[in-house]
């Protein structure tokens, strides 16, 4: 039974990377900042250009592939840390030449910081205020706050702090790879080598934010919980609780790490014992609630608030609400969610709740059958095929002067601390810029394309030692077709994409080699 429903995860999984492969040869998903605005795009393919582009990208991946495996003659304890160090190197170098400022809710959740940091100020979880209606935020307020309280107060801190969580998602990645791939005899370095390479992970350093932090938690904890499933030590599965629980309290989307990792055990409790299974799934579950439950306590204790945080923060309702747009197909609706919340509840998040329930019945009553099936496939294929996670607005920045065509009115622009050879290349919608977003989308596809041939060898051989990532990845797909979109929001998924994406890769190179060139 366990196996028959391993192996129909792997059948979903496949079909959802088969349609985003078939629908990329046809529609375009796009994001740019500096042309549309904060707007998704989805235009007709250009087909020539796209084929020439993946042309050019299987060659690079060839032969950065080539390059790991001349790597495999080395120790790890050599290797491992050089090619840290270079991924620190080239990070660094990106938040010196392109010295993007916080923006948006970045620069809300560092003014706060600050605020509370200097000024001793938590007026922000009164009524009308940012933490009141987003609490979840406060973590990365507090991050922050006692970052800058025990190191120096400028960005280039924060920065840092951000490459060196970059770094250990780059170690989880390698680390989580050879526990799921342990019938390999070689080192495989190729993996190391491309996470520390990634580049929407090298631009996302820049961006002052949960997300960067988030995913090294939450892949950390599922290395973790992996290796228990492998090896049934309890310091492990201790620490994957820890870290779980760390991760969710930076990004709320720790519900899907919790479900694949409590899955996880069930599927393999025959393996662990019983015993030790059930002590796992209840060390997972009490553990994951514990940052909340201490963060309520503690403010109420401090008299910030006088009753926990999330009563009457803004509902799930109102990010449900947002993901059924006909127009934007689940993108920002231009505060018409928070006008429900703000002014038609006065910030009561039970009334607000009645509000929004009314409102997302009659989107869906509204809606003809073929118009929503048409908003959701939009919806989907945007979000998983756009392929950058948005790092051309999140990462690399641009600068504020250089024009608002295609922004949105009172649209928080962007800038440069200063400007310099690099930002000029890059600036507005230059070659450089667009050929960066079209290098981007053409990896993401053939990722793609080699996760699907390793799910495919999967289904045949009645393998299935993947089934944790395939679990977070279509966690993450079901999520996201219910709520809000960004391309931005599965950035945490992207170490389960490379860890899949690599095996296919190297499957079809040592299929090729044996196939045509074994002589």
């Amino acid at each position: 039974m366990v196996r028959g429903i391993q192996k129909s995860l792997y059948v979903i999984l496949a079909l959802f990377i088969g349609l985003f492969i078939v629908s990329s040869f046809f529609i375009r998903a796009k994001y740019s900042y500096f042309v549309y605005g904060d707007t998704p795009v989805l235009e007709k393919q250009q087909l020539g250009l796209f084929i020439l582009v993946i042309a050019v990208v299987l060659a690079l991946s060839v032969a950065l592939y080539k390059i790991g495996l001349k790597l495999n003659k080395f120790s790890r304890k050599v290797v491992i840390p050089v090619v840290l160090l270079c991924s620190f190197g080239i990070q660094l170098a990106v938040i010196f030449l392109f010295p993007r400022l916080p923006t948006d809710d970045s620069q809300t959740v560092l003014s706060l910081a600050l605020d509370m940091l200097y000024r001793g100020d938590y007026s922000s979880f009164e009524t009308s205020g940012y933490l009141h209606m987003f609490p979840f935020n406060f973590s990365t307020v507090l991050y922050l706050k006692m970052l800058l309280l025990a190191f120096p107060d400028n960005y280039l801190t924060i920065k840092i702090f951000n490459i060196l969580f970059t770094l250990v998602t780059t170690l989880m990645i390698y680390l989580l790879y050879k526990q799921l791939n342990t019938k390999s005899k070689e080192q495989d370095y190729g993996i190391l080598v491309f996470a520390a390479t990634y580049i929407p992970s090298l631009l996302m350093s820049n961006f002052i934010y949960n997300d960067v932090i988030a995913t090294a938690f939450l892949t950390s904890a599922l290395y973790f919980a992996v290796k228990f499933i492998k090896r049934r030590s309890l310091k492990d599965i201790i620490f994957a609780a820890i870290l779980l629980a760390i991760g969710n309290y930076f990004r709320s989307i720790g519900v899907i790490f919790l479900i694949t990792i409590l899955l996880s055990l069930l599927f393999n409790i025959r393996t662990i014992g019983m015993k030790k299974g059930i002590t796992a799934l209840f060390l997972t579950a009490i553990v994951f609630n514990v940052p909340g439950w201490t963060q309520n306590a503690v403010l109420q204790a401090a008299n910030v608030v006088d009753e926990p945080v999330n009563t009457n923060s803004a509902p799930v309702f109102m990010w449900l609400n947002m993901g059924i747009n006909l127009e934007t197909f689940g993108f920002w609706d231009n505060r018409e969610s928070y006008s429900i919340y703000q002014q038609d509840a006065n910030y009561n998040k039970a009334v607000s709740t009645g509000l929004f329930k009314e409102e997302i019945s009659n989107k869906l009553s509204g809606a003809s059958l073929g118009d929503l099936v048409k908003m959701y496939y939009k919806k989907i294929i945007w979000t998983w095929t756009e392929g950058t996670y948005q790092v051309e607005r999140y990462g690399l920045g641009n600068d504020g002067s250089s024009g608002s065509r295609g922004r949105m009115v009172g649209a928080v622009m962007d800038s440069y601390s200063y400007t310099n050879a690099a930002t000029d290349l890059f600036k507005g919608d230059s070659n450089y810029r667009s050929g960066l977003l079209w290098l981007l989308y053409v990896l993401n596809f053939l990722m793609y394309g080699c996760i699907l041939v390793r799910l495919i060898g999967g289904i045949r051989a009645g393998r299935f030692e993947e089934n944790p990532i395939i679990l977070v990845v279509l966690g993450f797909i079901g999520f996201y077709l219910l709520w809000e979109i960004k391309s931005r929001y599965i950035y945490p998924v992207y170490p389960m994409l490379i860890v899949l994406s690599y095996m296919g890769f190297k499957d079809v190179y040592e299929y090729m080699m044996r196939r045509y060139f074994t002589r």
